[in-house]
């Protein structure tokens, strides 16, 4: 008997990649370039989704102490959780653990999948690869980090699947520029529709990202400018 599709009752799903601190704070080990306007865009983008319902798909990189070619979201450091405003209420972790099971109704108790992977290509996990291929939806909506990394396996993997894909370029973050924009004409040219997400949510405006202790994502940055005028 063929068991049927992971279906969404609601047509867009949200694939959240590696928003994690050490990638989107400024005392992360690997933080990205302008993590504070990104961090701004990743936080109304998840404000639409609680207000939408957007069921989600977030992957999180935990690497071992002793890879020296990625020294950060070290397993059980500070660095390697998730910026608090990207998990849901409702959420079910699995672990990487190179299973593949998951409950055929996982969105009609979840609002949200968090996916441990150990590689910056996710359709090396197989659990995630599963999930991310057997899920319907009309639109794949990618935002996270990096771009030039993950981000960009991500997209690419699903396109691979064909699924349709919207990257919202100003709520991805990169680390290094050339590789990065390198990568979104990838996706692009594979077939990825590129928007920014004042297109998918509308405008607004934040002071503070709301995660990050640095003065600029604090806003001591604008105060003291304003004090010197």
């Amino acid at each position: 008997m063929i068991r049927p599709a992971l279906t969404l009752r609601r047509r867009r799903i949200l694939v959240d990649v590696g928003t994690q601190r050490d990638l989107f704070t400024a005392d992360g080990k690997a933080c990205i370039r302008n993590h504070r306007r990104v961090l701004a865009n990743i936080r109304r983008v998840m404000a639409w989704v609680r207000k939408n319902h957007i069921r989600v798909i977030s992957t999180v990189q935990f690497f071992n102490s002793d890879l020296q070619k990625r020294p950060y979201c070290i397993a059980g450091t500070d660095g390697a959780r998730k910026i608090s405003y990207t998990q849901l209420a409702h959420f079910l972790e699995f672990p990487s653990d190179g299973y593949t099971d998951f409950s055929r109704d996982l969105f009609d108790q979840y609002d949200q999948v968090i996916q441990e992977i150990r590689s910056s290509d996710p359709f090396e996990e197989p659990r995630a690869d599963r999930i991310l291929s057997e899920v319907k939806a009309t639109d794949f909506l990618v935002i996270g980090g990096p771009t030039e990394t993950t981000v960009k396996y991500m997209v690419l993997g699903l396109l691979l699947r064909k699924k349709n894909v919207t990257v919202l370029t100003d709520a991805i973050g990169s680390i290094e520029k050339h590789p990065s924009e390198i990568a979104l004409r990838q996706m692009q040219a594979k077939g990825a529709r590129l928007i920014d997400s004042k297109t998918l949510v509308g405008g607004g405006r934040l002071q503070r990202v709301g995660i990050c202790s640095c003065d600029r994502c604090r806003g001591r940055l604008l105060k003291v400018c304003a004090e010197q005028d």
